[in-house]
């Protein structure tokens, strides 16, 4: 049995085709539930999933919606997916990532086999050389190759241990979570695919952008905390969150 859990903000563009692949790539063989937690979409996207739900005809497979509301900030949004979760295996998934047929198989098998903690191989929806050679690196269990986009499975009696996602953190949440993972050595990389897509690239730029995510880790890595991460990011890649801010978040 297992927990889908999507954080999302405005995202009418994708958000369809999202919550389709995941219906669609489902084994039907496992109970599932898919919770989407809404941190504050004004774009329609919350209309596009009520239709979504109000359409539905009865369960094709083996699987419940429902859609969830939290303050914005994707480790809150993830959290309360996790604590409203009915199943004891969870599987976060970015909104914008689509996961391989089968994959709740696939994550079940992995947590049978004892691995309680987990990701997919990645690959970006981008011919660009450098993108398909950085999902090509998504294939070796590297704590340097990991990230959100490539989604993440745990156990929720794993989750709880961990602490769940640090909610100081409006970035780099994946990747805290990721690093306590890596230093309880529990951490496996199923190898099947999810496909990512590459629109922050395209709006940015390939080069602009990656140097600027290069920026971030390294600064983690000299001892930046969350709100400097933050502060960069707002400052170089979403000026516009960082205008509605006016003192550093508080850990919750």
């Amino acid at each position: 049995m297992l927990s889908i859990i999507i954080p999302i903000l405005n995202e009418s563009e994708t958000i369809e085709e999202t919550i389709g692949a995941v219906i669609e790539n489902l084994s039907g063989e496992i109970k599932t539930e898919v919770i989407l937690v809404d941190g504050g979409s004004t774009d329609g996207t919350i209309e596009k999933i009520e239709a979504i739900l109000s359409n539905r005809k009865g369960p094709k497979k083996s699987f419940s919606i429902c859609l969830l509301h939290s303050p914005k900030g994707r480790a809150r949004q993830m959290n309360l997916g996790a604590k409203n979760a009915k199943f004891e295996v969870l599987y976060f998934l970015h909104a914008d990532s689509l996961p391989p047929n089968n994959f709740d198989k696939y994550i079940l098998k992995e947590v049978e086999s004892g691995n309680l903690a987990g990701c997919f191989r990645m690959r970006f929806d981008s011919t660009h050389w450098w993108l398909r050679l950085a999902g090509w690196l998504t294939q070796f269990n590297w704590k340097i190759s990991r990230g959100g986009d490539q989604s993440q499975f745990i156990t929720k009696s794993l989750f709880e241990e961990v602490g769940g996602f640090d909610e100081s953190y409006i970035i780099y949440e994946d990747n805290i979570l990721i690093s306590e993972l890596y230093k309880r050595n529990k951490f496996v990389v199923i190898p099947h695919s999810l496909t990512t897509s590459a629109r922050r690239y395209r709006e940015h730029g390939v080069w602009r952008l990656q140097y600027h995510f290069w920026r971030i880790h390294l600064k983690r890595r000299l001892g930046a905390d969350a709100w400097e991460l933050y502060e960069y990011y707002s400052r170089h890649i979403s000026n516009k969150n960082l205008n509605r801010l006016h003192k550093k978040p508080q850990k919750f």
